[in-house]
């Protein structure tokens, strides 16, 4: 019997069908073993010694793989053909290794490209042994990145209360995000003007621009006021013209390759709305396999990676779909042969593709994410393959009689489509594209101006980054890998360094103070050539040309040596230099020129940065006989007015002002200025510069009153609360899906909410708040629930979280089966009863009771119980969150 190991329990069904009985197929469910979450599991000391840990979860299926491996002839490792991949089979075999399970047994490592049957079968022809060169690169980056975070988050700590820290990598991605910001900030805007005319010249009118005035050729600021622009505009309703210079210039467009890793993400994120991670786990079930017929199939290649090339035989397949589709017109004379220009490309395997492009995306009938990203897939690969698109380019320029004036009209028209039949590449901040087919005109004729228009324009800010621009930038940077991008982006996210706005990100105070930080006492780390060079010498790693432990050493050696020093460092020498740096963010000049650090409310003290246990607020020089305080985030335009400390208008019932104010925890409402005046903090999702006298009485009165409840009379209350917004009725409290439903809900729906909430407790289930429908593989139901910690997706005895800033009502059945099978992956399911927990633990209890009283230890200071584990077959590098 051969033992063949894969991470996904999902591919090793599939591909112990195409082994058959003679290979028993088990699946590690991911990694296996990690670097304990404390301190000393990488030794510096001891030549970078390391710890690694079995995960708990994963210890039955060890035990359950060894003893597999005991009965086996020969041992298979068969995990995903990259980096991680390559450590996840060297976990395994460490750990078979350690419990003596291999004895004399052969041990081969396989890889396959695809999952399906003629790549799986090839593979097991051609073993090979396990490379340690890529194992070697893993533990460099696995250590790197836990020296990083290990060390420097106590530094953090102590010399930034309430800060968190990122990892080593997602540390740079945070400052490309604070430097755009950064760079719109100071940008200025700038007024111009253009002139355009429709001209005819004996045809049918076209549109022209204006190029030249006075006899100077224009410059985009030539043109900066009304008067200059309407006076030209005048000069071209005065002039006559005629064609001076006609030009057809043939040109064509070439397709673009099939998808990374990174081009896949970007693509899904313009053109179907996908983040990072959404997009490589719908791949993941792509590539793990989907039935079809009865049977499952592995839909298209490994999708992590940054090759562009194609096996020979998808090419010959490609050529023929597109003759047999479009026409032999729109295949090449030669295939197509792609080279990567990414920086730092390294590991390339084959680019992403259907297994088969005979697999029409309309034939398959796919469903929801697998539909959609399987044809962008598809089209992308056909497209690659196919013949250029044909284009003219026409350009017409008009001068006037005198020479002083100049009109220029340009166009363009597809002549031949192409691969552009089938696809065209999106842009994230697309531009102007040239006009569409102009007129025929003869050079020399006489052109008259129809009429003409002066328009009005403003410079404006470079955008912030969506996750396909960041992706792209950070391609460009060499920082990180592919593989790890979703992951980097979602911790940013799940700290609250970044928030998304228009799904564009837009960094948080408490990441531009962190990135601050760095910049300051630990700028080489953050370094835009730094971290790309660390990255180029990781690859040399991975290619056998530099020993790992010698990268270790000499990044060791003067980050520990920056560590030391910060510990001579004083908080207020921290404060200092950030309040320096943060200033022009902070403190944004007044338009009237006005300092704008004096203190709102004394007016004679000055703002500035002040920390507590709490985390940075910004508060008065004269504390404390004056007290203002407010929260590092600003206005906008930059006024503080704006963001607290207002009047917002007279309670008609009581006759009080209703202020808004800012505190050190944020914006809050606030009636009247007696000794402990009603307050009520905003709730999320509500801005103080919207704010105004309704919804702020609408906070003050709150708990409101729904009504009483039929049963006994007592009321019903709906409010906000630490948890959020709630119904209340006699010690029962139920969640509220919205802050705006504690305004609107009735009394029908809060005692159904209530009543739902106490048969949970007695048993039964938590509020529904949407039915997705069946689970397409055993159509058990699958639905959106209302549960203590927040709202979660149920499947039997399954229950996944709904992601964090997620709303529940929109999820989807196909982003809930995908969370589902994610949550399955790792172990998840229904807990034991606790009275079967307890009787398991009796027995414990009672022997230990048996043993003698052990003398008492001075306790230990518990580590930081932070997790870094990732989820199964998903976990690249530099993802372990610190």
């Amino acid at each position: 019997m051969n033992l063949v190991i894969v991470e996904s329990p999902a591919k090793a069904k599939t591909i112990n069908k195409y082994l058959g009985s003679d290979y028993k197929v088990l699946a590690s469910y991911g990694h296996v073993r990690d670097l304990p979450p404390k301190d000393g599991s990488v030794r510096p000391d001891e030549d970078f010694d390391m710890s690694w840990e079995v995960d708990g979860k994963a210890a039955k299926r060890l035990a359950e793989i060894a003893d597999a491996a005991k009965g086996a002839d020969r041992l298979i490792l068969a995990t995903d053909p990259d980096r991680e991949g390559e450590a996840i089979s060297w976990h395994v075999l460490e750990v078979l290794q350690k419990k003596r399970a291999l004895k004399d047994k052969s041990v081969q490592r396989v890889v396959f490209n695809a999952i399906t049957k003629s790549a799986v079968t090839e593979a097991m022809a051609n073993p090979r042994d396990l490379d340690m060169e890529l194992v070697e690169a893993y533990l460099a980056r696995r250590a790197l990145d836990y020296l990083v975070g290990f060390t420097l988050s106590p530094v953090l700590w102590r010399k930034l209360p309430g800060a968190k820290s990122a990892g080593r990598v997602q540390s740079v991605a945070l400052r490309v995000i604070v430097d755009r910001e950064i760079e719109i900030e100071r940008f200025r805007t700038q007024e111009y003007w253009t002139v355009e005319a429709e001209v005819s010249a004996n045809s049918d009118p076209f549109t022209a621009r204006l190029v030249k005035h006075d006899g100077k050729r224009l410059t985009k600021f030539d043109l900066a006021s009304e008067a200059s622009a309407f006076a030209a505009r005048d000069a071209v309703k005065a002039a006559t013209f005629t064609v001076a210079a006609l030009e057809r210039k043939p040109g064509r467009r070439s397709p673009p390759p099939p998808f990374t890793t990174s081009s896949l993400q970007q693509e899904a994120s313009r053109k179907l709305g996908f983040n990072a991670q959404r997009t490589m786990q719908t791949a993941q079930k792509l590539y793990e396999g989907v039935d079809i017929g009865g049977e499952t199939v592995g839909l298209i290649t490994y999708m992590r990676t940054d090759g562009v090339q194609t096996a020979p035989e998808a090419l010959d397949e490609a050529r023929a779909v597109i003759g047999g589709l479009y026409g032999k017109e729109y295949v090449p004379e030669k295939p197509r042969f792609y080279s990567t220009k990414a920086k730092n490309a390294q590991e390339a395997h084959e680019a992403i593709r259907p297994t088969s492009l005979a697999r029409n995306p309309g034939k398959l009938r796919l469903e929801g994410d697998l539909g959609r990203l399987y044809e962008l897939i598809w089209k992308r690969m056909i497209a690659s393959q196919m013949e250029s698109a044909r284009i003219e380019r026409t350009t017409i320029d008009l001068e006037s009689a005198d020479g002083k004036t100049g009109l220029r009209a340009t166009g363009q028209v597809v002549t031949f489509p192409g691969y552009l039949a089938v696809y065209e590449e999106g842009q994230d901040d697309p531009e102007d594209e040239e006009g569409g087919r102009l007129p025929q005109v003869s050079e020399g004729a006489e052109a008259k101006v129809r009429s003409a228009k002066a328009d009005q324009h403003f410079t404006e800010p470079p955008p912030r980054y969506s996750e396909a621009s960041l992706v792209k930038k950070m391609e460009e940077l060499g920082i990180g890998r592919p593989s790890t991008y979703a992951s980097i982006l979602t911790v940013l996210r799940d700290r609250a360094y970044v928030r998304m706005e228009k799904q564009r990100f837009v960094p948080e105070d408490k990441g531009r103070l962190l990135i601050a930080f760095l910049e300051e006492f630990f700028g080489r780390y953050v370094e835009y050539d730094f971290t790309a060079g660390l990255e180029e010498r990781l690859d040399l790693v991975s290619a056998g040309d530099l020993d790992w432990k010698v990268l270790l050493r000499e990044f060791w050696e003067d980050f520990n040596r920056k560590i030391g020093e910060m510990g001579e460092l004083r908080m207020s020498d921290v404060l200092t230099a950030l309040d320096t740096t943060l200033g022009p963010h902070l403190f944004p000049d007044k338009p009237d020129g006005s300092d704008p650090r004096a203190c709102p409310v004394c007016n004679t003290g000055r703002m500035g940065l002040k920390s507590s246990r709490f985390g940075p607020f910004l508060g008065c020089s004269n504390y404390p006989e004056c007290r203002h305080t407010r929260p590092l985030t600003v206005a906008e335009d930059g006024d503080e007015a704006a963001a607290g400390d207002r009047e917002l208008g007279v309670d008609p019932v009581t006759g009080e002002t209703v202020f808004l104010k800012s505190g050190r925890f944020g914006p809050y409402v606030q009636l009247g200025e007696g000794e402990k005046p009603k307050r009520a903090s905003l709730p999320k999702g509500w801005s103080a510069p919207d704010m105004d006298l309704e919804k702020g009485l609408r906070l003050l009165r709150l708990p409101r009153e729904i009504g009483k409840h039929p049963e006994d009379g007592k009321p019903i209350l709906a409010g906000i609360g630490r948890f959020g917004p709630f119904v209340q009725h006699d010690g029962t409290y139920a969640n509220l899906p919205s802050v705006d439903e504690v305004f609107e809900v009735g009394v029908n729906r809060a005692v159904d909410l209530i009543a739902t909430k106490r048969a949970g407790r007695r048993g039964g289930e938590a509020a529904a708040l949407k039915d997705l429908g069946a689970h397409p593989a055993d159509g058990q139901p699958v639905r959106v629930l209302s549960g203590r910690y927040g709202p979660y997706i149920k499947h039997g005895s399954t229950n996944a979280n709904v992601p964090r800033g997620a709303d529940p009502m929109s999820v989807t059945l196909e982003q809930a089966v995908a969370l589902i099978a994610e949550r399955e992956a790792k172990g998840g399911g229904k807990k034991k009863p606790a009275r079967a927990a307890k009787a398991k633990a009796e027995p414990k209890a009672k022997a230990a009771a048996k043993k003698p009283a052990a003398k008492k230890t001075a306790a230990k200071k518990a580590a930081p119980k932070t997790s870094t584990k990732a989820p199964a077959d998903d976990i690249g590098d530099d993802e372990a969150p610190f």
